[in-house]
Formats: C-alpha cells, structure tokens, sequence
C-alpha cells in the first residue's frame, strides 16, 4: 500500500512539472494516460532532435490531429507499447506530451533508455521551424534541466547521428548544430 501511495505522489510530481514546462498532457490531447510503463531515470545526460517528415500543423485541432495520428500509427502499425518520442512540438509552438519526463520511449534504437527524443511535426529537410518554435524546444530543455529531468551537461544531437535517417533534415540539423549542447560524437 505504501509503495502504491509512493508512486501516485510522484505521478502527480512529474504531471504538475510537466505542466510547469507548459507542456500539453497526454490525457488532454489523447484522452487517456500514456500506456508505457518503463521508468527513465533522470537527469538524462542526452536530447536527440528528431522530425515526424509529415503532419505539419499550425492549429491546436490540426496539431492534436496530427499527434493522435502519430500515437496511431506507432501503437497499431509499428507495434510499440505507445507513441515513440518523450515530446512533439508542433507548428503552433506547444509541446506535446508523448513518453515525457519520466518514461522510456521509443524514439532512437540503444539510445532510449538514457535519453529523451524531442520530435518536431513537420519536415525539416529545406525549411526550418519557426523562431517560435525552435525557441519553445529550447525552453522546454530549459525547464528539463531546471527540474533535473536534464542533466546540466547534457549533450544535444541530431537523430541521424546515431541513425541512419535523414531526421531531423538538413535544415534543422544545421540549426541545431549552432545550440551550445550540440555535440558531434555521442
């Protein structure tokens, strides 16, 4: 019972945090808790940039939409337990809760359980997000660290550093290529 009651504290913990970083809950954009149950121990010492290549959105309903789709497609199509990146930002700069803080996604093979995938919507190959966008990625790192989700020392990187795959695109890789915590070798 007591370990019971441990757990419902820090669920609450991590949720109020997580509302902290303004970021958008599961439950509130799937209308369900998230179905992973692997814990990720925190500060995790590395952020793997990602991109979705397709749902772009610049609306709350299209940017739900297309998150939805996303969890969709991993669980029915792909086979995880839920969606694969600890967030998504979309075009409309909000955050949107996939594994989070404090769960094991699915995101970068050997790389998930040490690590969280920020994934933004849209394809990056040739455009680059909007400053309000990059800005509300850096900001939610920003509030990871402050709440020692993130290691203060973390180090940053490209998805197609450690994968091949052309996420995040050019683009965006070269962007974040100019953030202090971008690192060339993991």
């Amino acid at each position: 019972m007591r370990v019971t009651a441990v757990l419902l504290v820090l669920v609450k913990l991590c949720v109020a945090q997580d509302n902290e970083c303004g970021v958008v809950q599961m439950t509130q954009w799937a209308g369900q808790a998230n179905l992973r149950t692997d814990p990720l121990h925190n500060p995790v010492d590395l952020v793997i940039i990602q991109h979705s290549v397709y749902g772009a959105c610049t609306t709350d309903e299209d940017c739900e939409k297309t998150v939805r789709g996303i969890r969709e497609y991993h669980i029915n199509k792909r086979g995880f337990t839920d969606i694969g990146a600890s967030f998504l930002v979309g075009g409309n700069s909000k955050v949107y809760e996939g594994a989070g803080w404090s769960l094991v996604g699915a995101h970068t093979r050997q790389y998930n359980n040490r690590s969280i995938g920020i994934s933004f919507l849209g394809d990056f190959r040739k455009t680059l997000p909007t400053t309000e966008v990059l800005q509300a990625t850096l900001d939610l790192i920003s509030c990871g660290v402050s709440h020692n989700f993130v290691a203060q020392n973390y180090r940053l990187i490209g998805h197609k550093q450690v994968v091949k795959t052309e996420s995040p695109g050019t683009k965006l890789q070269k962007e974040i290529e100019t953030w202090s915590h971008w690192v060339e070798n993991v």
